[in-house]
């Protein structure tokens, strides 16, 4: 069974940087993302900073889950081995399910580029009240990988022989004026 429509459609997205150092005239992950993510076609309905902190992360990515209108979050940064790494941790009890060969893929494109150092990257994604989410390193290369390597095409609906689009609530951000609720 294929999960592809062979059709793109603009997808609602939120882009949060996880950072104690940023902000957004330093952003240079968040806005790489913000700006891929715009350039391909979709809508960035939210983009923010955060402090590392598990409790603040997890309190923005669930109003983002539960925005009718976010179907995707990327989020950049605190997925590392620091003591104020906690990316994972707020976002794991987040997820109805993960999407385990995500980090694997994530780490494997990264060797090729990073060598071992890759296995510092505790990069994740999963699904949550149908948004997807990816969570990537805070480097602006990292996002590059990320995006061009796995999320770019896994956001798109055309992308064969799967995709995520057909597992994502519809958002009402993308439906026409006279569709709107």
């Amino acid at each position: 069974m294929s999960h592809s429509n062979n059709t793109f459609e603009p997808l609602s997205i939120a882009v949060l940087t996880v950072s104690d150092t940023r902000d957004r005239s330093t952003d240079t992950s968040g806005e790489y993302l913000a700006l891929s993510a715009i350039e391909e076609g979709h809508q960035v309905l939210k983009q923010d900073i955060v402090i590392d902190d598990v409790y603040l992360i997890r309190s923005i990515v669930s109003a983002y889950i539960a925005d009718p209108n976010i179907q995707a979050i990327l989020i950049t940064g605190g997925t590392g081995f620091t003591q104020r790494d906690s990316t994972p941790e707020a976002v794991k009890p987040l997820f109805d399910k993960e999407v385990e060969g995500f980090g694997e893929l994530f780490r494997y494109l990264s060797y090729q580029e990073i060598g071992t150092s890759t296995v510092q990257s505790r990069a994740i994604s999963g699904l949550a009240n149908g948004t997807v989410i990816f969570c990537v390193p805070g480097s602006t290369g990292a996002c590059k990988t990320a995006w061009t390597g796995i999320i770019q095409p896994q956001l798109n609906g055309a992308h064969g022989p799967c995709n995520f689009v057909p597992h994502l609530k519809k958002s009402a951000a993308n439906l026409c004026e006279s569709r709107q609720p």
